[in-house]
């Protein structure tokens, strides 16, 4: 079986970090693994307080992962010190990681800041020039590339300086009013349109976690770049389809949309 590592946060109301990766990667058929860079308070509404792992806790749980069950592919989410993200570059260059997902995690769906700001500029030192794919959203390009982002000539223009900067692919996601979740791909010098439909749903609470954890699956897999964003694009289309409404806020997904089996089955009332 195919083994997949998210390295990110672990979300208590369970819709995004850790668990909406563990759920995305056993639904996109591999096994999933984790290496935990914090503990979080949050719900649909907000981030309450954030727990930091120690820079050597969070090595030792890389170097035991990559020690025993060495993964096919490494999805990289919220990572919100300097300390963290070189103990991760650091590990990922020594274990000879392969098939690097990085969704550049600095505010959450509720608006809550994750990332602190000396952060930032060692994040895009340290982990872009390592990274297979990056995943930003509009914000999050903004603050990689020094753009403003109002079109989609502004996305081609930011794909570029970020992929060529750092030399690794991008996938600029649409949204936030840009086009109706049309996502560009950024691949050595060649750009690809993924066409997306708005679905009417508030709830996008772990979109951006979803989405990198089911292309870093199908990575793992095999398929192509373009493959695997393919893959995950029509992975979230569904989860989000599927209208789940849960919490006061912006809530999660339905991650298990497509699970079938007589142990996901309800007790149907007499």
């Amino acid at each position: 079986m195919r083994t997949a590592l998210s390295i990110a946060g672990s979300d208590s109301c369970g819709g995004a970090g850790i668990q909406a990766d563990i759920k995305t990667m056993t639904m996109n058929g591999v096994y999933a693994m984790s290496a935990i860079s914090a503990l979080t308070a949050q719900n649909t509404t907000g981030v309450i307080a954030i727990l930091e792992a120690t820079p050597e806790f969070l090595k030792q749980q890389i170097d035991a992962v990559f020690e025993d069950i060495f993964p096919d592919s490494v999805k990289i989410g919220m990572v919100s010190s300097s300390e963290l993200v070189c103990v991760i570059a650091d590990r990922l260059k020594y274990h000879k990681a392969k098939n690097i997902v990085v969704d550049p995690v600095m505010v959450a769906t509720s608006g809550s800041s994750l990332m602190k700001t000396d952060a930032v500029k060692t994040f895009i030192d340290k982990l872009l020039p390592i990274a297979t794919l990056v995943t930003p959203n509009i914000p999050e390009a903004q603050v990689l590339s020094g753009l403003s982002i109002k079109s989609k000539e502004d996305m081609l223009k930011a794909s570029k300086i970020i992929g060529d900067a750092h030399g690794c692919t991008v996938l600029l996601k649409g949204g936030h009013n840009i086009n109706d979740a049309n996502d560009l791909l950024y691949e050595n010098g060649e750009y690809h349109w993924f066409e997306g439909k708005r679905i009417d749903n508030p709830n996008t609470h772990g979109t951006g976690c979803t989405l990198s954890s089911a292309i870093a699956s199908n990575l793992a897999k095999g398929f192509t770049l373009a493959e695997s964003v393919q893959r995950a694009k029509e992975y979230i289309s569904g989860a989000l389809s599927n209208g789940l409404n849960l919490g006061q806020g912006s809530g999660p997904m339905m991650h298990n949309f497509n699970l079938k089996s007589y142990f996901a089955e309800e007790k149907i009332s007499d």
